[in-house]
């Protein structure tokens, strides 16, 4: 038998439909006894604060009822979210296995609760490998001033030379390849001072559907950047069975989601990786303003038709309360790390062609002032040893004319 319900009142009420036994009624409208007399009138009055009664424990059968279904379509509903968001590939990562480094002072650990940072991967995928096994192409730290919903971005340029969080040194965007989005936010604390817990995975047409579901989003194409969209667009078609349309002419204009995707390829300009991480910003920070103009009903059905293209950490009530102040969030700075006068690139041996910071604890004090408007920060002891160890095995790569 069902469970049964009990109010205040002492009301049972059986989990099914429960009917009330109908009693037999004279033409004349009153109850005989059994010599076919009327029952008096103080019986009369009786039955009829009975059948008040009667109507209050319907009543409250009704409100019951009613309440139970509302309880179950919310149960429902709750349930349809977590699977939706399951199937785009939701990872919860406990806190205690992703890397913060101990001796970011309590000071400095309580600035950065008053910001969300979130990392942002995007991957070189075309067909939905977006856990590992993929080198992250794109790594950019959003970070979300919860008083004022100001956004800053910062790319870290996947050939740096870091630790990867694990003690083992290669360009930073080999973290999300050995380790998933763990390991990839791990690198990033480790070697930032950061407090990172969440994450968004993308791939191309993860990117490319966001993109043609708000009706693209508006770019200024240089001449030179024309031939290689195109190149880029055509790849990607080909590996997303899909087809595209080619940038003609140069200018400010509106980009499908293939083309703005071709854009955020783009390498063989001047700027050469830094510039393609400033375009993938670019294209991020139009996906936003665009964003704006949308309902949320409209940004709730981009969330699901782009689901299998995802992978985060954001559980249902996150993607909700962020798609619902989609429109209260503005980048108000973005850059690139390390800094540009802070950096030299080179060929280092073993892991190729890399991007080294000059001084890496320098960089990450940078990075805390740029982020958080933080003065004179002071890296951990561990960052002043990942900065040294980097210093140490690179010098003798250091171009004569990098001071």
């Amino acid at each position: 038998m069902a469970p049964r319900y009990q109010d205040e009142d002492d009301f049972e009420y059986d989990y099914g439909y429960e009917y009330e036994k109908p009693t037999k009624k004279s033409s004349s409208g009153g109850k005989r006894n059994g010599s076919g007399k009327k029952s008096s009138s103080k019986g009369g009055s009786k039955k009829k604060m009975s059948a008040k009664a009667r109507a209050k424990k319907k009543r409250k059968r009704i409100l019951l009822f009613v309440g139970e279904v509302l309880l179950l379509a919310v149960m429902l509903l709750v349930l349809w979210g977590v699977t939706r968001t399951e199937k785009v590939g939701y990872l919860e990562i406990p806190e205690e296995e992703i890397v913060v480094n101990e001796s970011v002072s309590e000071e400095q650990l309580e600035i950065m609760k008053g910001y969300r940072n979130v990392a942002l991967f995007g991957v070189d995928s075309t067909v939905g490998a977006l856990t590992k096994n993929t080198r992250s192409d794109s790594i950019i730290i959003a970070s979300i001033n919860q008083d004022t919903k100001e956004v800053k971005l910062v790319s870290v340029y996947r050939d740096t030379f870091m630790n990867l969080g694990n003690d083992k040194y290669n360009k930073c965007n080999a973290a999300y390849a050995g380790g998933g989005p763990k390991q990839a936010i791990s690198m990033l604390n480790a070697n930032l001072d950061l407090d990172i817990k969440e994450f968004v995975t993308i791939g191309f047409a993860g990117l490319i559907d966001v993109i043609d579901s708000l009706g693209g989003v508006q770019m200024d194409i240089t001449k030179e950047e024309i031939s290689h969209l195109n190149n880029y667009q055509y790849c990607i078609a080909e590996n997303l069975k899909r087809d595209y349309t080619p940038v003609n002419n140069a200018g400010l204009q509106v980009l499908d989601g293939m083309q703005a995707t071709g854009y955020c390829r783009i390498r063989y300009t001047k700027g050469d990786d830094f510039r393609r991480a400033e375009r993938q910003r670019n294209v991020l920070k139009a996906i936003m303003d665009k964003s704006k103009g949308a309902s949320v009903t409209q940004l709730v059905d981009i969330a699901n038709n782009v689901f299998e293209e995802v992978y985060t950490s954001f559980g249902l009530t996150e993607i909700t309360e962020l798609l619902g102040e989609a429109a209260e969030y503005r980048v108000v700075a973005d850059d690139g790390f390390p800094q540009a006068d802070m950096r030299w690139t080179g060929n280092i041996g073993s892991p190729g062609d890399c991007i080294v910071p000059k001084d890496l604890a320098s960089n990450v004090s940078w990075l805390h002032e740029f982020l958080f408007d933080e003065s004179g920060y002071v890296p951990s002891s561990e960052v002043q040893g990942y900065s040294n160890h980097i210093t140490e095995v690179t010098n003798k790569y250091k171009p004569k004319s990098v001071e």
